[in-house]
């Protein structure tokens, strides 16, 4: 009984995993993400943009843009699809529209590949910037965990300059 009960959660709990990875699922979670992120862009004060907490730290706009570009990199190798744009962070843009613009952009590049992409293809091993081996949908997996990460950060820099974060946006 024991045997047929574990048997039994194992295929449950793969079906389980392979339905939190289908495109279908996984584009409803890129554009939730896509709308949370613009929130909080538009939730900063323009003159936030520039604020960096400490000055070891990435400004707001160097978070948001530091992300920009890892969804480049991140879904560019998982999907095949050349990048349409790189080195965001290093360009030190704090206008709040310029940055709003391409963060959001580089969200519509992650939708558009991961539309476009074959999930018979998501199993297949890559070599992440060079150095990390991955599968592709492992990749895609990291970059919106690290999209999240660099996001969530932001909030207390919102806080700082007297704004208000988003509430949580979970579905």
């Amino acid at each position: 009984m024991k045997k047929l009960m574990l048997m039994l959660m194992m295929v449950l709990g793969a079906n389980f995993a392979q339905a939190q990875t289908s495109k279908e699922t996984m584009l409803k979670d890129w554009e939730r993400a896509k709308a949370y992120t613009k929130e909080y862009l538009d939730a900063m004060p323009e003159s936030g943009y520039a604020l960096k907490p400490t000055k070891e730290m990435r400004s707001f706009s160097g978070q948001m843009l530091h992300l920009s570009d890892a969804i480049y990199g991140f879904i560019g190798t998982a999907t095949d699809v050349k990048p349409t744009a790189s080195g965001l962070e290093k360009s030190n843009d704090t206008a709040k529209a310029s940055v709003t613009e391409k963060v959001v952009a580089a969200y519509d590049f992650a939708i558009a590949a991961i539309k476009n992409s074959s999930e018979e293809k998501w199993n297949e091993p890559i070599k992440l910037f060079g150095r990390f081996d991955a599968t592709r949908i492992q990749a895609i997996n990291k970059c919106f965990e690290h999209q999240t990460h660099h996001r969530g950060q932001t909030t207390v820099y919102i806080r700082l300059a007297g704004g208000t974060p988003p509430a949580e946006k979970l579905f």
